[in-house]
């Protein structure tokens, strides 16, 4: 447990879209007597609204472009300015370059919308996925929490659970179940990652 005179582990949320889950793992560390906190959002797009929940929230942001992203010259001193000590894929549609996942080696986690290995590699985010989960008729889908190495979504796992998908459930039906599980599991297993 931390006290509150205790140094807190810095998280960056790197997010390319909505935000809800950035803003869910903001939300569970501001509230929770957890030894992490978000101390900055990393974005790829300046009018993500991810952006908007990061100023709501009182969290610094900072929007980048993929060169940006792939300069460590440019990245690793920001992140230093923030003492990030670890860093959380909430929906960031870049891959991360490998200087990166070196200097943070088993600190950089995603959460992938699938049971992966199924479902996961480019062009596999959001929507899509639910999508093609639903249109092969899978009986079940879920959420893969894993660790970020070189390869698309290949990384060592986590934390999955899944949920059941009902014959006549559309994407949107198993998009809804997919983020419940999400906002349940995401935060509370980077904390337990922290410990």
């Amino acid at each position: 447990m931390s006290t509150p005179n205790q140094t807190k582990i810095n998280i960056a949320v790197f997010a390319s879209g909505n935000g809800s889950n950035a803003q869910n793992i903001i939300e569970y560390f501001n509230s929770s007597d957890s030894v992490g906190r978000v101390a900055l959002i990393v974005c790829n797009k300046k009018d993500a609204y991810v952006l908007t929940r990061a100023e709501q929230l009182g969290v610094p942001a900072i929007v980048l472009s993929r060169a940006q992203l792939n300069d460590p010259q440019y990245i690793l001193p920001i992140l230093e300015k923030y003492n990030i000590d670890f860093i959380a894929l909430a929906g960031f549609l870049l891959m991360i370059p490998s200087f990166l996942i070196e200097r943070y080696e088993d600190r950089i986690v995603n959460i992938h919308p699938s049971l992966l290995p199924k479902y996961g590699g480019k062009g596999m985010y959001g929507h899509f996925i639910h999508e093609a989960v639903v249109e092969a008729r899978e009986s079940e889908s879920g959420i893969t929490i894993h660790k970020v190495n070189s390869s698309c979504d290949d990384g060592e796992i986590v934390f999955q659970t899944s949920i059941n998908i009902a014959p006549d459930d559309t994407a949107d039906d198993v998009e809804a179940k997919i983020h419940a599980l999400e906002k349940m599991h995401y935060p509370r297993v980077i904390d337990e990652m922290l410990r």
